[in-house]
């Protein structure tokens, strides 16, 4: 089986501050994995590497069939038509309502026919189950609604890959099993996922892969 994310001998800076090194790593498409870490580790830096943030400098980091250490610029916005991102503060558009967040998205990744982004919208939210929520403006949306929203936005143009940055760092334990259990779900459609996370109660409940940032490089861990 051919990794969907393959890094190799790989290093993440930051302002060119090392601060991962000697990454080897593969995840299979279809796998669900945990990458746990103190904060300050490197969780969101490699992330933010995987999806071309941070630019890949040393050693080998490919995903969803680009190699990252080639990529140009003007390839990025491809690149993230096959990831889907999730952020821990949801960072949706708060002068827009949540039609309006998920249109921008889509009309910012090439969609141009107004029924098929209509279309669309309404699969997602259907997924997330907050069909009657198209109208609400973000502060309308308690927090998990928040972060279900977030998730929409990720799964708009069917990505291969989903990273997720601490998607229930912000949330109460009921709105984290809420948010878990879809994320669960989208597990199902084979769909790809890397989560960040320092919740390791989650890792319990759902149990699964584990990775681990520490010592400055990635390691497999038994929890």
């Amino acid at each position: 089986m051919t990794p969907i994310i393959s890094i190799t001998n790989g290093s993440v800076f930051q302002h060119d501050r090392l601060i991962l090194k000697d990454i080897n790593l593969e995840i299979n498409e279809g796998e669900f994995v945990y990458l746990i870490g103190r904060s300050g580790s490197g969780k969101s830096s490699l992330l933010k590497t995987l999806y071309a943030d941070i630019p890949a400098k040393s050693g080998s980091f490919n995903i969803a069939g680009y190699n990252l250490n080639e990529i140009k610029r003007k390839e990025i916005p491809f690149l993230r038509r096959k990831i889907g991102i999730v952020f821990q503060d949801f960072q949706l558009l708060y002068d827009r309502n949540v039609e309006q967040n998920l249109s921008f998205v889509l009309k910012a990744t090439g969609w141009e026919e107004e029924s098929g982004i209509s279309k669309r919208i309404d699969e997602v939210l259907q997924l997330v189950g907050l069909q009657g929520k198209i109208k609400s403006m973000p502060h309308q949306l308690s927090g998990g609604e928040q972060q279900s929203v977030a998730i929409a936005r990720a799964l708009l143009n069917n990505p291969s890959v989903i990273l997720a940055d601490e998607p229930t760092g912000n949330l109460d334990p009921e709105t984290t099993n809420d948010i878990m259990k879809l994320i669960m779900k989208i597990r199902e459609n084979k769909t790809t996922i890397l989560m960040a996370t320092h919740n390791y109660n989650l890792i319990l409940k759902y149990p699964s892969r584990v990775i681990s940032c520490a010592d400055g490089t990635i390691k497999e861990s038994s929890k």
